[in-house]
C-alpha cells in the first residue's frame, strides 16, 4: 500500500462527495462521464481569504495557464486585479473578460504576430530578452503605438523548495539581472511605455518560509534595480510560487504568514519603490483545490497480487495525478470512492485507465474501500493543470468535460 496527498478541506467531511451542491454521482448521471468540476465558490473563498493576509499595496493576478477555460476565466477575473497570459491564444481569451490594461503577457519565444496583438491592445508584454524588445519596438514603430513594456528579471536566487525552480540559473526564461538596468535605460530614451520588473523565482513551494525569504529578496532586488536605473517601476510582479499539497506528508502554505511577513518588507520598502505598485502572481494556488475530475470504474481485475479498477479517465484527461508532468517519482494524488468517502478502506488497489500504455496509472496501490464497475472515483486537485495540460487526443477517446459549477463555498 502506497500512502495518497489529503482531501481538499472542502470535501473532507462527507458521507458521500458533494460538489457545488450535487453530489459526484448525480453529476456524472447528468453530463456522463469522465467529468471535470470546478466550484468557483471555493477559488472566491480562497481570494479572499489571500486579499485579507495581503499588505494593501499588493493586488492578486491569476495566471491563467494554471486554467484556462473561458467558463473559469469569466468567474475569476471580476475577483483578481489582473491576469497573466503566455500566449497568443490565452491573450485573445483574456481580452474577453478582462480590460488590457489589466492583462501582461509573458513567455519567451513570442512570435511577432503575438507580440503586435498585444501592442494593439494595449496589453503590457513582459520582455523574456533584449531580442524580444527589439522587435516590439519595432513593431511599435510600425504601428506609431507606444508599446507598453515590462522586463522578466531573471533573479540571482531561486524560490527554496520549489517544484520548478525558475532563478538563480542560466534560463530561457527572463533577462539576467545584471543586464536589466541597461535594457530598460534603452527602452525609456526610445519611447516605449515602462511598466516594470516581473520577477519569478520558482513554483510549487510548500515552504512558507522559503517563500518568506524569496519574496523580501525579491522587493530588495527590485529596488536596486531601480536605483540603478533611476527610474520607479510602475509595478513589480513579484510572482508567486504558492504550492498546493498534492501528495502525503503535504503541508499547506500559510498565507496569513506570507502577508505578515510582506507587509512588514514593504513598509520599509527602498525608497525607489515607494511609488510602485504590487503584484503576487499565482495560478494553481487559486483555482487547484477547487476541481474535482469524475471517473466511472469500467472493469474491476486481478492480475497476480494486484487489484485494478480500470476507468473511463485516464492521464489523457489528468497527466499530472499519473506522475508524467515533471513528477521525477509516483506519487499519489488524493482519490476517494465517490460515494464512500466516510467508509474506512477495505482493499488495497491501482486506479488505471483505459489507455494502452502503462502509464495510464492515476493511483497506485492505494487503500480504497471497495468499489465496483459503475462507482464513481474521484481525483482531487484537478482545478489546475488538467484538461488543458493533458493530451486529449492521445489514442482518440476524445476530451473530458469541464464543467464550472455555482458557487457553493462563498
Amino acid at each position: 500500500m502506497k500512502p495518497m496527498g489529503p482531501i481538499p478541506p472542502y470535501f473532507m467531511d462527507e458521507r458521500e462527495l458533494t460538489i457545488a451542491g450535487k453530489t459526484a454521482r448525480e453529476w456524472v448521471a447528468e453530463h456522463g462521464s469522465p467529468l471535470f468540476i470546478y466550484d468557483v465558490g471555493i477559488v472566491a473563498e480562497r481570494l479572499k481569504r489571500l486579499r485579507a493576509a495581503l499588505p494593501e499595496p499588493c493586488e492578486i493576478h491569476f495566471a491563467i495557464k494554471a486554467n484556462p477555460l473561458p467558463e473559469m476565466l469569466a468567474a475569476v477575473a471580476p475577483l483578481v486585479g489582473g491576469l497573466d497570459v503566455a500566449s497568443g491564444g490565452e491573450l485573445a481569451k483574456a481580452l474577453k473578460v478582462k480590460d488590457a490594461a489589466h492583462i501582461s503577457f509573458a513567455g519567451p519565444g513570442k512570435r511577432d504576430a503575438e507580440l503586435e496583438a498585444a501592442i494593439v491592445a494595449g496589453a503590457t508584454l513582459n520582455l523574456e530578452s533584449e531580442g524580444e524588445a527589439e522587435r516590439a519596438l519595432a513593431i511599435g514603430a510600425r504601428l506609431g503605438i507606444a508599446p507598453k513594456l515590462a522586463v522578466r528579471v531573471n533573479p540571482d536566487f531561486e524560490l527554496r523548495g520549489s517544484g520548478m525552480k525558475m532563478g538563480g540559473r542560466a534560463s530561457p526564461f527572463g533577462v539576467d539581472a545584471a543586464r536589466v538596468p541597461a535594457l530598460v535605460t534603452m527602452l525609456l530614451e526610445r519611447g516605449a511605455i515602462w511598466r516594470g520588473f516581473h520577477i519569478f523565482a520558482g513554483s510549487q513551494s510548500l515552504d512558507t518560509a522559503a517563500i518568506i525569504e524569496t519574496q523580501a529578496a525579491t522587493v530588495a532586488l527590485a529596488g536596486r534595480l531601480a536605483d540603478e536605473i533611476g527610474a520607479t517601476p510602475p509595478l513589480v510582479n513579484l510572482g508567486g510560487g504558492f504550492g498546493i499539497p498534492y501528495f502525503s506528508g503535504d503541508l499547506p502554505v500559510d498565507v496569513e504568514m506570507v502577508g505578515a511577513a510582506l507587509g512588514e518588507v514593504l513598509a520599509v520598502r527602498p525608497a525607489s519603490l515607494k511609488a510602485s505598485g504590487f503584484a503576487i502572481e499565482l495560478g494553481r494556488w487559486i483555482v487547484g483545490e477547487c476541481g474535482v475530475y469524475l471517473m466511472t470504474v469500467i472493469d474491476k481485475k486481478q492480475s497476480g497480487d494486484e487489484t485494478f479498477l480500470v476507468c473511463d479517465g485516464g492521464l489523457h484527461h489528468q497527466l499530472a495525478a499519473s506522475g508524467n508532468f515533471g513528477t521525477v517519482v509516483k506519487r499519489n494524488y488524493p482519490v476517494a470512492v465517490a460515494h464512500r468517502m466516510a467508509d474506512e478502506p477495505g482493499e488495497t488497489v491501482s486506479v488505471v485507465g483505459p489507455l494502452c500504455t502503462p502509464l495510464d496509472r492515476l493511483a497506485d496501490r492505494v487503500a480504497l474501500p471497495a468499489a465496483h464497475p459503475g462507482d464513481v472515483i474521484a481525483i482531487f486537485l484537478a482545478g489546475a493543470y488538467g484538461a488543458s495540460a493533458s493530451p486529449a487526443a492521445f489514442l482518440g477517446h476524445g476530451p473530458a468535460r469541464e464543467i464550472v459549477a455555482a458557487p457553493s463555498h462563498s
